[in-house]
């Protein structure tokens, strides 16, 4: 198994090295002298070997390319990162998830491959592997372990409940994802089980973050604040602090991914964090989203318009940017509006909260004192 990737990424060459963040940028030059040894399977170079040794205190000496690093070709498309929904399915049912009635369906394993083999010919080096939840698909082991094999740099999304499986971890620690991001909903019982739906939850995702630790995983914790969450908001900081673990914060619910509104419901106004102006974003052009039968999207939120994957190939995601440009257009009640340079919500998801019949002050400076038309 490689100990390295090397890798043509947007306009540069990287190597990087599974379960870490850093990487090293290579001129073209190095980069095609690693394709070199490679081929001729000889030793690694002795710059690529001092190098490994101060990013990431690896030993590589005598090593040959061919065994140590995995040197990717390059990609028919621009495309490096991605986000894949493994399934829908989830053992939990929070009131604020954007997925809606989450079904469990999708792929069968040899489906699974296929695609993987296709985001790989797509040029995907960045993979965020996502659900519903993901911990509880029964392929997941073996999609892990194909997309480490394949090159790619793995994130994993998940509530943590399953990750006190001796199995999971196994997985994790063979497959060795750069970040494991787990949510948490609560600080205590109480509160934890009641906005999960499920007795017992909190216990279980106490147990999970402890094995993840103890195991060395990288994990990070997403704080999601709702108003039934909201008074054990400072509580849920302390327990990060506690547990040693980094921790992001999301305040903002969006509406589900069919257009509806039942999940703006959880918002606790009070901890809604003004949002920055949307400056655009490389969603279908660098970037791509796959729901679990394979059907590609510029995003999570753009889904209106999608590439069967599975029939198509990966020469389908040829047409995605052409996708992405005609989904960024201003439509509809936002066609000719005069605030529309200071947005702070991309066109799809505008559209999303416009189909929610959601309040113009949630995504729009329409509704905000002031704007108001």
């Amino acid at each position: 198994m490689h100990d390295l990737i090397a890798s043509p990424f947007l306009n540069s060459f990287v190597v990087l090295r599974p379960g870490r963040l850093e990487g090293i940028e290579l001129p073209e030059r190095r980069f095609r002298e690693l394709e070199r040894a490679r081929d001729a399977a000889t030793n690694l170079p002795f710059w690529l070997v001092a190098a490994a040794r101060a990013r990431w205190g690896t030993e590589l000496a005598l090593r040959s390319a061919t065994e140590a690093v995995l040197v990717r070709d390059a990609p028919r498309y621009g495309h490096s990162r991605a986000s894949w929904e493994i399934n829908l399915g989830c053992d939990l049912d929070c009131e604020h998830c954007y997925l809606g009635e989450k079904r469990f369906a999708g792929l069968d394993e040899e489906g699974k491959r296929r695609l993987l083999l296709i985001l790989r010919d797509a040029g995907i080096v960045w993979l965020q592997i996502t659900g519903g939840e993901a911990l509880i698909d029964p392929h997941f082991s073996a999609s892990c372990r194909l997309a480490h094999e394949l090159g790619m740099m793995i994130e994993v999304l998940t509530n943590g409940t399953r990750l006190p499986n001796p199995a999971v971890l196994e997985a994790l620690a063979a497959s060795r994802p750069y970040r494991v991001t787990v949510s948490l909903y609560g600080a205590t019982v109480e509160t934890y089980d009641s906005f999960t739906r499920r007795r017992g939850t909190f216990k279980r995702v106490m147990r999970g973050l402890a094995a993840g630790i103890e195991a060395g995983l990288p994990l990070q914790l997403a704080l999601i604040v709702t108003a039934q969450n909201a008074h054990e908001h400072d509580r849920m900081r302390a327990m990060a602090d506690e547990l040693g673990l980094p921790y992001k914060e999301y305040t903002h619910m969006s509406p589900t991914i069919y257009g509806g509104a039942e999940s703006l419901a959880s918002q606790s106004p009070a901890h809604l964090k003004p949002l920055g102006r949307f400056e655009g974003c490389n969603a279908g052009h660098t970037f791509l989203h796959v729901d679990p039968h394979g059907k590609a999207s510029i995003c999570k939120v753009g889904r209106d318009e999608q590439i069967d994957l599975m029939a198509e190939g990966v020469q389908g995601l040829a047409r995605l940017g052409g996708i992405a440009d005609r989904l960024m257009l201003r439509t509809g009640g936002c066609s000719g509006c005069q605030l529309s340079g200071n947005c702070s919500v991309c066109r799809p998801l505008a559209k999303r909260y416009q189909e929610a019949k959601a309040p113009l002050n949630t995504y729009c400076q329409h509704g905000q004192k002031g704007n108001a038309a």
